[in-house]
């Protein structure tokens, strides 16, 4: 009996010791994806910042500008490019919408981000761009791979079209969450105008004919929750400027945008909170449950080997028959 129960336990502690790495390296890919379907919205504000008026041409002080960015995940497009990479893809088409104090718009820019469902990987397929203009994506953009290392990442600035590094720059706390801190730093650089201008009649040509520039620089920072990639705060110096050409009146430049663009507190909040939920279901796919199942199946063999070993001992002299005694006779 006890040998077949010392069996029953070393299978299970097999199974355990197998199961463990096939959760963390088999299960985990598979199973720890962007959804093809995600929607999320952002508000940022940047208070006291300076704006251009374009009735004026001339920059002043307002109260504040309100970026909202929002990203909406195209199901049909990520199913068709998928089957054409081979892999699982995630199709997001953002918008970032700006406005000044008084609600109007001051530009929209729409983007078209295709990358790999697990790594985050950009997949290069027809119809990445940003603001109609066909781009080329390398590295990154709104979010770091699940487990980010600490270490440079390569990450896609929209405005200038191009890649660079952003830096990995410590470990920090943010909200009780142990984040990562990452910096780039975008120098003056010309950008083109956006396709949709605040004033009706502007466009990028007319403005390109009075010879007239927009160049813009940045100082990007997220700090990033390592498990899951995300980044729970972020924040940017922006500063935008339009450079010579006639459309200035003789001046040589003028600042468009400047301000220290942050992340609305209630927003903040809602990322902490959905971020530290999806935090515990990657842990347990790479850590809580294949330790456990490690663990247990140590436990198991150990106990497997303590029956084995009791049922090869040697069992213990069979207790003597008492004599009979001889019959006494009177």
């Amino acid at each position: 009996m006890r040998r077949k129960a010392s069996l029953v336990l070393l299978a299970c502690a097999v199974f355990c010791a197998a199961l463990s790495p096939l959760l963390r390296w088999y299960a985990f890919p598979r199973l720890a994806r962007i959804p093809a379907n995600q929607y999320q919205d952002m508000v940022l504000e940047a208070r006291g910042a300076t704006l251009l008026d374009y009735g004026t041409m001339r920059a002043k002080k307002v109260s504040k500008v309100t970026i909202v960015q929002t990203l909406k995940g195209d199901v049909e497009a990520a199913k068709k490019i998928g089957k054409t990479a081979g892999r699982p893809v995630v199709v997001w088409d953002s918008l970032s919408y700006v406005q000044g104090p008084d609600g109007k718009m001051v530009s929209k820019v729409p983007e078209r981000y295709i990358f790999d469902a697990h790594s985050q990987d950009p997949v290069h397929a027809t119809g990445e761009m940003v603001d109609g203009d066909p781009v080329t994506r390398d590295g990154i953009e709104f979010k770091w791979p699940f487990l980010t290392q600490k270490r440079d990442y390569e990450y896609f600035d929209a405005q200038t079209r191009t890649t660079s590094p952003i830096h990995y720059e410590g470990t920090r706390t943010f909200r009780s969450l142990p984040v990562y801190y990452f910096e780039q730093t975008i120098p003056w650089t010309r950008v083109p105008m956006p396709k949709t201008m605040p004033v009706q009649g502007i466009t990028p040509e007319t403005v390109a004919k009075t010879g007239t520039t927009r160049w813009y620089t940045t100082v990007r920072r997220f700090w990033v929750e390592p498990v899951t990639g995300a980044p729970v705060y972020g924040e940017e110096l922006h500063k935008e400027e339009l450079r010579g050409g006639t459309l200035l009146g003789g001046r040589a430049k003028v600042t468009a945008f400047a301000g220290h663009v942050k992340m609305r507190e209630d927003y903040i909040a809602h990322t902490v909170a959905l971020v530290k939920q999806n935090r515990t279901l990657v842990l347990v796919l790479t850590s809580y449950a294949p330790w456990s199942l490690l663990g247990l199946g140590v436990l198991l063999l150990a106990l497997s080997l303590v029956l084995e070993a009791r049922a090869r001992s040697p069992r213990g002299p069979a207790p003597r028959q008492p004599e009979e005694s001889a019959p006494v006779s009177v």
